[in-house]
This record gives structure tokens, C-alpha cells and sequence, in this order.
């Protein structure tokens, strides 16, 4: 068996919390941060991973409101506590932080709006 299958079915046998959160992208910046988001740094998508963010996925309303999802055996504060020991975290934020509608100096995820889970279809 390969190292990509035993590493999904290692994500597959842990209790995973599904994580979505809202953000509001600028609406002057939204095609600039679709561009971006085309090419997310392969150093950021591998931090990503090993820290327990999963099935990750962000959708975006017209006017920049943004829904994100992710998967992950830890809580959201947890997870984001794990990205922000990783240096390629810090680059990123740093670099995203004036695309949001967020507190000046402030990091997006830092201010992620985390939505209550009301139902799922297993």
C-alpha cells in the first residue's frame, strides 16, 4: 500500500470536526485573491496538511464574503494554533492580511467567524 493511501486511511479512522468559518474579502481585491488562490504556495498547502487541516475548500459570494471549510481532528482555535508555529503561516498572513476586511495589523485567521454546524448528511 502506498503512502498516500495509508495516509488517508489514517485521516479516515481519526473523529474528525468538520471547521466553516466566514471571512469578507475586499471587494476591490476579490480577482486578486482568486489569482492567488490559483497557485497557494506548495510549502503553505504541505503546512496546511501537516498540521490537520483536511479536505479544505473556500467559496466566495460576489461581493467577497467568504465561506470556508476544512476538516480536522482538532478544535478551529487548535488548528490555528498549529499553523501559527510554521514560518510559511506568518509569510502568508502576512501577505493575505490586506485583502480582508479585518482589523488593521490584524490576521485573517485570527478573525475567522466560526459557524455552528446545525446539520449534516452522513
Amino acid at each position: 500500500m502506498g503512502a498516500i493511501c495509508a495516509d488517508r486511511m489514517k485521516i479516515e479512522t481519526l473523529r474528525m470536526n468538520r471547521i466553516g468559518f466566514l471571512l469578507k474579502v475586499k471587494e476591490s481585491m476579490i480577482e486578486d485573491y482568486k489569482k492567488i488562490h490559483e497557485n497557494v504556495w506548495a510549502d503553505m498547502q504541505d503546512a496546511l496538511r501537516e498540521t490537520g487541516w483536511h479536505n479544505y475548500s473556500i467559496f466566495m459570494k460576489k461581493d467577497g464574503t467568504l465561506f470556508g471549510y476544512f476538516e480536522t481532528p482538532d478544535s478551529l482555535e487548535m488548528a490555528v494554533q498549529k499553523m501559527s508555529h510554521k514560518e510559511v503561516n506568518a509569510r502568508w498572513q502576512t501577505m493575505m492580511s490586506p485583502y480582508f476586511e479585518i482589523p488593521q495589523g490584524a490576521h485573517a485567521d485570527q478573525t475567522f467567524m466560526e459557524l455552528e454546524e446545525v446539520f449534516h448528511l452522513d
